[in-house]
């Protein structure tokens, strides 16, 4: 499990003195992108590639408040990958420093090919890469029906 460590700052409080929402997806994401990095996958290698990683969804359900002044800890696992790379789902949990559980989120990412702004191919080096990722207990390779699971569809206003 990869894990990164946050310290709550004033401007990451909403108007009920916690954690802002959109703060949750702020360190989800800032989490994943040290993750990449470190992992050898960083912007600057994604973007020789002409990739870059595009959220589908992401669920956050929260179990406890996160104020200012108390670090928090996000953790990001593998839940699944599709066989060529270009599905990923990631399972995170935020922590207080004791390891109680405050939060925890699910999503499902691809790739955009940053020229064509449509879903990307994974190369084969990054496939290497991606197989490395530390996995959840429940992880699974990912079929089109794991793609399609929540049954949500575009609906048009006309």
């Amino acid at each position: 499990m990869y894990t990164k460590k946050f310290e709550i700052r004033w401007s990451d409080i909403d108007a009920n003195q916690h954690l802002g929402n959109s703060t949750y997806i702020d360190y989800l994401s800032h989490t994943r992108m040290s993750f990449f990095k470190e992992k050898g996958m960083g912007m600057e290698v994604m973007n020789t590639y002409g990739l870059g990683p595009v959220a589908l969804y992401e669920h956050i359900y929260y179990f406890k408040e996160i104020q200012v002044g108390s670090p928090v800890i996000v953790s990001l696992e593998l839940k699944g990958y599709s066989e060529d790379g270009r599905f990923l789902e990631i399972a995170h949990n935020f922590y207080d420093e004791s390891g109680k559980n405050l939060a925890y989120s699910e999503m499902l990412f691809s790739w955009i090919d940053l020229k064509t702004r449509t879903l990307g191919e994974v190369p084969i080096e990054l496939l290497k890469i991606i197989e490395t990722f530390p996995k959840a207990k429940d992880f699974k390779i990912l079929s089109k029906s794991d793609m399609r699971k929540h049954g949500k569809r575009p609906k048009d206003l006309s």
